[in-house]
């Protein structure tokens, strides 16, 4: 555990116990979304580079438009 882990952690233990109970339910709640995150990439890897590859096909025919960030 990294020594700013544990200052949190420390820190966190001083808070009264529903406090506690709160920053623990959203730690949790993150740590779980950064999962499915991450597993969802993986999943996503072989569609992404198909798409990617798709694209600098359509690019490299001339069939793109460069995109005007001020038209937005």
């Amino acid at each position: 555990m990294t020594k700013l882990l544990e200052e949190a952690f420390e820190r966190a233990s001083e808070l009264p116990p529903e406090a506690q109970n709160s920053l623990a339910q959203w730690l949790l709640a993150e740590l779980e979304s950064e999962h499915r995150w991450e597993e969802a990439f993986v999943r996503s890897a072989d569609s992404l580079a198909k798409l990617s590859a798709e694209a600098l096909d359509e690019h490299r025919r001339g069939e793109t438009e460069a995109l005007d960030p001020k038209s937005w």
